[in-house]
């Protein structure tokens, strides 16, 4: 079951939060963006584009193929003069070569069958010397066990059933970087990341972003009945590890390759 971004329930799923800090210091630690011309590829609900202005970007193009959530971007964004959005895809964004010093494509990847066009079309766009940032979850970051952090795993320990699907969608990391160098970009570097996503200060309210299955697409593969039941599962789990405040994580890995 995909999620559908027409409905007005989903339309904020992917923009109520900010970036996180460790995204942010990660960011600024591989590369200058400060200054620099922006793409940012499957911009969703436009939360990491804004954090790019707030980086200092020159200027920020934010796009998407999903006109309903370039309508809530631009909502999310409208204070910043230095945004703009663009309707399209990864595979053919429509926009002129060699325009860009920066392109971000994350959580892009595992959605796209042909990553050779994809990446074609990122080297296209971007200026000579320019940076190709893709960040998404590799095989192993997904099934790493669940933990008062993680809340992901236990989405898999739960219900087994869904690792097939996870893992059919993910790229293994040698293969991005294969086809990033084969697509004319070195150097090559790979980063790991253990981006925070959210801070709960109540347990209840982790529950009821699972049970809305809040940013969180995999959920939409479970009916709702399991929802709640996974709600429960993750309850019991955390409950005997902490009292306390609960800081979700997410591990990622990010690719960084340079347009020669």
């Amino acid at each position: 079951m995909a999620i559908d971004f027409n409905k007005p329930a989903n339309r904020f799923t992917y923009s109520t939060r900010e970036a996180d800090h460790t995204w942010i210091d990660k960011v600024n630690e591989i590369c200058e963006v400060k200054g620099k011309k922006v793409l940012d590829i499957g911009c969703g609900g436009g939360i990491y584009t804004k954090a790019l202005a707030k980086m200092g970007a020159a200027e920020v193009t934010g796009l998407d193929f999903s006109e309903q959530l370039l309508h809530t971007a631009k909502e999310n964004c409208r204070d910043y003069d230095n945004i703009n959005f663009k309707l399209g895809n990864a595979l053919d964004t429509k926009l002129a070569d060699e325009q860009y010093d920066i392109i971000l494509e994350r959580a892009v990847i595992h959605h796209i069958d042909d990553l050779n066009a994809c990446f074609q079309e990122g080297y296209r766009l971007l200026k000579p010397g320019g940076v190709f940032l893709i960040q998404d979850r590799t095989p192993e970051d997904c099934l790493l066990k669940g933990s008062a952090t993680n809340i992901r795993g236990y989405f898999f320990e739960k219900y087994p059933s869904l690792i097939d699907k996870e893992i059919s969608r993910r790229y293994p990391s040698h293969d991005v970087m294969q086809f990033l160098k084969e697509n004319g970009f070195h150097p090559i570097e790979e980063y790991s990341l253990w981006e925070t996503r959210k801070v709960y200060q109540y347990l209840d309210d982790l529950m009821k972003d699972i049970k809305n299955r809040t940013g969180r697409s995999i959920l939409y593969e479970l009916n709702d009945e399991q929802v709640d039941e996974l709600a429960v599962y993750i309850k019991d789990q955390i409950n005997s590890t902490t009292n306390n405040s609960i800081t979700e994580k997410d591990r990622w890995t990010i690719w960084k390759g340079i347009k020669t």
